[in-house]
C-alpha cells in the first residue's frame, strides 16, 4: 500500500531544517526572552534539550528500522511523550512503517498523534495530506475532506484540490470532483498535475 507520494521531499527537507538548526533556532527563543530574568540559564537548558530530542529521535529511528516489536514500543512512546517536531517526525516515521505492514488503522492514529505534537505550518499540512490520503484509502471519506480543511498556504493549493477531487469521486459526487480539478488546474499546478488533472476530468464523461 503506497500513501507517500508528494510530500516525502518536503518532509526531508524540514527534518534536515530541524536537525541541523536544533542550536539555532534554540538561540532564536533565546534572543526573544532575553529581557527575562536568567536568560542564560534558559538558553542553555534549551540548547541542551534541543541536542538531547535530536538525539532521542535519532536513536528511536535508527532502532525502528530493525523491525522488531520492542524497537516499535519504544518509539511509540517517544513520539507519545515528544510534543513537538521531533515527536511528530517519530510519529510519521511510525506511521509508514504501519503502512508497509498493512496496518492503515495504526498509521491513522500515528498520524493524527504526529498532526498533534507539529506547531510548523509546513510540517502540518505535510501530515494532513499523508492523513487525508490515508483515511481516503481507509474509506473515511468524510474525515479525509475534513482533514484537506486544515491545510493552508498557495504551494498546497494544486495538490489539496486533486486529492479533494478523488474524495469527491469516491463519494459519487462526479460534478464536485470535476469542480475541484478545475480549480487545481487554474492554480499553481505543475505542467504534470495539471495534465493528470485534466485526464481525471476526461475520464468522467466515459
Amino acid at each position: 500500500m503506497e500513501v507517500y507520494s508528494n510530500e516525502n521531499e518536503q518532509v526531508d527537507a524540514l527534518k534536515n531544517f530541524f536537525v541541523e538548526n536544533g542550536k539555532a533556532l534554540a538561540v532564536g527563543v533565546i534572543l526573544g526572552i532575553g529581557a527575562l530574568v536568567g536568560w542564560r540559564y534558559w538558553g542553555t537548558h534549551q540548547d541542551n534539550s534541543s541536542r538531547e530530542a535530536s538525539q532521542a529521535y535519532e536513536n528511536a529511528v535508527t532502532t525502528l528500522k530493525a523491525n522488531q516489536p520492542e524497537t516499535f514500543a519504544a518509539t511509540e512512546k517517544f513520539a507519545a511523550n515528544e510534543k513537538n517536531t521531533y515527536g511528530a517526525f517519530a510519529a510519521m516515521e511510525l506511521a509508514q512503517q504501519f503502512v508497509d505492514a498493512n496496518q492503515p488503522e495504526k498509521a491513522e492514529q500515528q498520524l493524527q498523534l504526529g498532526l498533534a505534537a507539529a506547531s510548523d505550518d509546513n510540517l502540518k499540512s505535510v501530515i494532513s495530506m499523508r492523513l487525508a490520503r490515508l483515511q481516503l484509502q481507509l474509506k473515511k471519506p468524510d474525515d479525509a475532506l475534513k482533514t484537506l480543511e486544515s491545510i493552508k498556504g498557495e504551494g498546497w493549493t494544486a495538490i489539496v484540490a486533486d486529492l479533494k477531487g478523488e474524495i469527491l469521486l469516491s463519494k459519487g459526487d462526479k460534478q464536485g470532483a470535476r469542480a475541484a480539478w478545475e480549480a487545481g488546474v487554474k492554480s499553481d499546478a505543475s505542467p504534470a498535475l495539471s495534465e493528470m488533472m485534466r485526464m481525471k476530468m476526461n475520464n468522467l464523461s466515459i
